[in-house]
């Protein structure tokens, strides 16, 4: 049985609307936009709003064009949760907590280079 809090993972936005530190997804990849630069109206009728963007996950640049009263109905809901790690097991499984005190044992440290840094700087505390 699955259950769902109902909280949906995006939501619509109009392009003019965003501002820089916000979050939205270029090429399908969760950004957060370091900046935002507004061309005039064109021709074409629509000014036009250039996004460069950072891959939250692997800060990868990302840039996209979009006009300015254009509905983006892909801007997702991103939070932060900050938790103490307590223990690592042999298998290589990380025993947390967060601020209220709840526990969670089901994150695998990472392989290479992240999880060696973490292994390290738990062991040295």
């Amino acid at each position: 049985m699955k259950c769902d809090s109902g909280a949906s993972k995006t939501f619509p936005i109009r392009c003019y609307a965003l501002h820089k530190n916000a979050h939205v997804f270029i090429k399908d990849r969760p950004c957060k936009i370091a900046d935002m630069t507004t061309a005039k109206t064109g021709k074409h009728g629509h000014a036009k709003i250039h996004l460069i963007a950072f891959n939250i996950f692997t800060g990868k640049r990302h840039e996209d064009i979009c006009p300015s009263a254009h509905n983006i109905n892909n801007v997702p809901n991103v939070s932060r949760s900050e938790y103490s790690l307590v223990n690592i097991s042999h298998d290589h499984y990380c025993s947390i907590v967060d601020d209220a005190g709840l526990p969670r044992s089901d994150l695998k440290l990472p392989d290479g280079e992240h999880g060696n840094e973490i292994k390290k700087t738990f062991r040295e505390r």
